[in-house]
């Protein structure tokens, strides 16, 4: 597997992924990922992605909460 930015070779690692939105950040320190060797570009594959995604979605209804809770009284 080679790298779409420069070319060089992917290795299986972890990564630190961070996510800014909504009124919120979230970081991971490690994710599992194909990072590239020699400029270190990450690469998720489908599985990680969808985890991902599904706690941005677990947050963000959460964060609704904290906005509606807010509101009240």
């Amino acid at each position: 597997m080679l790298c779409l930015f420069c070319q060089g070779t992917m290795q299986k690692s972890k990564a630190p992924f961070s996510l800014d939105r909504k009124g919120y950040h979230i970081f991971w320190d490690e994710i599992p990922a194909w990072v590239c060797t020699q400029c270190g570009e990450p690469y998720f594959e489908s599985n990680e992605v969808e985890l991902i995604q599904n706690a941005a979605a677990a947050v963000d209804k959460e964060t609704e909460q904290f906005k509606k809770s807010g509101t009240e009284g």
